[in-house]
């Protein structure tokens, strides 16, 4: 049986962030179960993808809050945010509207291994970055 104590601790208390203030997050379409990508939430992102229900993370290299679709318009709404047995990861099931990486794919997880030495695209590209982003994105 599971600790019935955990649920009488608040969420965000049961949320253990990491030493620079972020928990990682796994994307999951809430249909069809396809992982979509990982990023960094820290407290503030968290709490607004909680307010708005849409996804919004901290992007380490640019050091700010990041709603994601914000420049390309592929938003995630935010069906479900699951908390892993330890607290210290998070799983969120979305709707993405387009491609969930900015590479233009459906999903982060547009390459796979054939071997050792090569990969081959395993995706559907949904949008070509260049466009959206402008070059040198």
């Amino acid at each position: 049986m599971g600790n019935s104590q955990d649920i009488n601790n608040s969420f965000l208390e049961t949320v253990k962030f990491d030493e620079k203030g972020l928990v990682p997050a796994i994307v999951q379409d809430h249909e069809t179960g396809k992982v979509l990508m990982m990023a960094w939430m820290n407290l503030e992102s968290l709490q607004m993808t909680l307010e708005k229900q849409k996804a919004c993370y901290w992007s380490r290299s640019r050091k700010k809050l990041w709603l994601k679709g914000e420049s390309s318009g592929n938003m995630q709404v935010v069906h479900d945010i699951l908390i892993d047995c330890d607290g210290d990861t998070l799983l969120l099931k979305v709707s993405q509207t387009g491609g969930a990486c900015h590479a233009g794919y459906h999903s982060c997880f547009y390459r796979k291994a054939t071997d050792e030495l090569t990969m081959e695209i395993c995706d559907t590209l949904m949008f070509n970055p260049d466009e959206v982003y402008g070059k040198n994105s």
